[in-house]
């Protein structure tokens, strides 16, 4: 039986909500120093709640937290104000139980808390995503471009049929980054941060074959991002995935920036190993982890 404290809002979304539920997402990112919902499940918040299912508590008028059920996962965010009586793993069952689907849920921290809620619920960590970071303020390496390659800037309405090829090739095996559509790329494009002049793309002639997709985060504090590098499996081992970082961290210090982070994941030891040379490092609390429940059906 659903505790009294909360009520289900399931179907469109409207702008009350969205107002309410945007206003605990800012309170936990402020206290947190770390955003609850990936860029994903934000972008989908954005854009309307049909199809999923919302429970928040104790009502809509007054929103101290909030679980969403979208694309087979579950995100979780409670007001900082209102932890500490349970109401996270209140709204978290209530969320659990009206499925028997896999699931999936973030915890964008390594959080004890989490951790113990997650196995409460039968979930098991089955992913650590890290953060790294490098600071801006010291000389990079210079860029050499390999003999044949030309880098440019991304062109809206010109380069996105390639570059979504090349990112499927890319990412054949990523569970999110390789199922990018057209409709992600165009959401992100028409984002308040996307800039084509951080977003690099390598051809050799009529060829893409590998890019450097940069985003500057306006903080606080103020800070660039590795969003995302690729190289086609037939260019591997050249060295462009080197170059083409390069040529993001230059940029990013080029603005400005004290700062560059970037994710990955914490098992993908060649792409660690490269980023490590090139003065990245991670601390342990800088993880994020995925948890799964498997279906019980």
């Amino acid at each position: 039986m659903r505790p009294p404290s909360i009520v289900s809002s399931v179907g469109e979304s409207s702008p009350e909500t969205d107002e309410a539920l945007r206003a605990v997402v800012a309170s936990a990112a402020e206290a947190d120093g770390a955003e609850p919902l990936d860029e994903a499940a934000q972008l989908a918040l954005r854009h309307g709640l049909a199809g999923t299912s919302l429970w928040v508590a104790p009502s809509l008028a007054d929103v101290q937290g909030f679980a969403w059920l979208h694309d087979d996962a579950l995100d979780l965010v409670v007001r900082p104000d209102a932890r500490g009586a349970g109401l996270g793993h209140e709204l978290a069952s209530v969320a659990v139980t009206s499925t028997t689907d896999a699931l999936t849920a973030w915890s964008h921290g390594n959080h004890p808390a989490a951790a113990a809620l997650a196995g409460s619920l039968g979930f098991e960590r089955v992913r650590d995503l890290w953060v790294m970071r490098k600071s801006l303020r010291g000389a990079l390496p210079t860029i050499t471009v390999p003999e044949g390659v030309d880098v440019r800037p991304f062109e809206v309405g010109r380069d996105e049929d390639a570059w979504l090829a090349v990112n499927a090739d890319a990412f054949a095996h990523h569970p999110e980054q390789g199922r990018t559509t057209r409709a992600d790329l165009d959401e992100r494009i028409a984002e308040p941060w996307f800039d084509p002049a951080g977003f690099f793309l390598a051809w050799q002639g009529d060829e893409l074959v590998g890019f450097h997709w940069t985003k500057v985060h306006e903080g606080p504090p103020r800070h660039g991002e590795v969003y995302v590098v690729g190289v086609s499996p037939r260019a591997q081992g050249g060295g462009l995935g080197r170059m083409l970082t390069l040529t993001g961290l230059h940029h990013l210090a080029g603005l400005g920036l004290d700062e560059v982070v970037l994710y990955v994941e914490s098992d993908n030891g060649p792409a660690v190993a490269v980023y490590e040379k090139l003065g990245f490092t991670h601390a342990p609390e800088d993880t994020h982890v995925q948890y799964s429940r498997q279906g019980l059906g």
